[in-house]
């Protein structure tokens, strides 16, 4: 199986040497092995973009150099693009540039042509897993209960998976008005000055009114949050186990902040804050782990 960084590059290499034969979602995942659900979740979390309509724009786009063809007929390069009908290439090609073919051939004008998508060796981890630089996004007020743990850092490794198997094994079920109940939240905070790290699993609720006995609630207020995707070729409950993993990802965290937000710096770590990572349990097979990372930042 490969590695993310891999997975995701084979999968645009393959989409790009296809462009005008059969390739599809359920092609692609044949080829690499995956359910057709499970490739259309990873593809959409690193990209921002469905697989199929990235198919289909890479398609169109491709179709424009033909298009410039006088000889060439708009039947032919429709069927020979993958679209079953003249009329569904028409409809699909207005729909991504604003004209129709034979417009297009008049005028030569397109003002939004799809690019292939890239993978840049910034976004890849030393063992082939993804971390995705930051979104700078206003998260707003929400509650959660879970159970807390207080640790030191030379045991928190060990002790947070455990803790959140119990948690979503055992413990959750007990909780009512849950939000959504596949939506896991790990609430860290650092205590550096006593070398403590609180940590708590939990999942977010519609309001506080009932936390049930030997459970620990929690309100993160709205905060400025510098927002981490990360891809890794694990289950997500080995990510804590890794201690070499954790290291690497938290220092290209606060490197990607501090150095390369992508607003020139604007921004810095807020030190000694709760953060919290959130993962989806259903976009989560056992084999590669989808999360984000939620850290409160401050504006220079």
């Amino acid at each position: 199986m490969l590695r993310p960084y891999n997975l995701l590059e084979e999968i645009l290499i393959e989409i790009e040497n296809n462009l005008n034969e059969n390739i599809n979602i359920d092609t692609l995942a044949e080829k690499f092995s995956l359910s057709e659900r499970h490739l259309r979740r990873i593809f959409n979390f690193a990209f921002k973009q469905t697989l199929g309509d990235y198919i289909r724009s890479r398609k169109l786009s491709a179709s424009l150099i033909d298009l410039k063809k006088d000889n060439a007929n708009i039947l032919n390069i429709a069927l020979d693009y993958g679209f079953d009908y003249e009329q569904n290439y028409i409809r699909s090609f207005k729909q991504e540039f604003g004209i129709t073919p034979n417009d297009f051939r008049r005028t030569g004008n397109i003002t939004k042509e799809k690019q292939p998508f890239h993978l840049f060796g910034e976004n890849k981890l030393s063992n082939g897993n993804l971390i995705f630089s930051p979104d700078i996004v206003m998260v707003p007020q929400f509650h959660v209960i879970g159970k807390n743990s207080r640790s030191s850092f030379d045991y928190i490794i060990n002790q947070a998976p455990d803790a959140g198997k119990q948690f979503l094994f055992n413990e959750r079920k007990l909780i009512k008005n849950i939000i959504n109940p596949n939506i896991y939240f790990g609430i860290g905070k650092v205590d550096i000055e006593n070398k403590y790290f609180n940590y708590m699993p939990s999942v977010q609720v519609d309001n506080l009114d009932y936390v049930p006995q030997g459970f620990d609630q929690y309100t993160f207020n709205s905060s400025l949050c510098a927002k981490f995707r990360y891809i890794g070729k694990h289950h997500y409950f080995a990510f804590y186990t890794n201690y070499d993993l954790v290291n690497e990802i938290i220092n290209e965290m606060y490197k990607a902040v501090l150095d390369n937000n992508g607003e020139n710096g604007k921004y810095t770590m807020s030190y000694n804050k709760v953060f919290f990572e959130k993962i989806n349990l259903d976009d989560n097979d056992g084999t590669y782990c989808q999360m984000e990372w939620f850290t409160p930042v401050e504006e220079k």
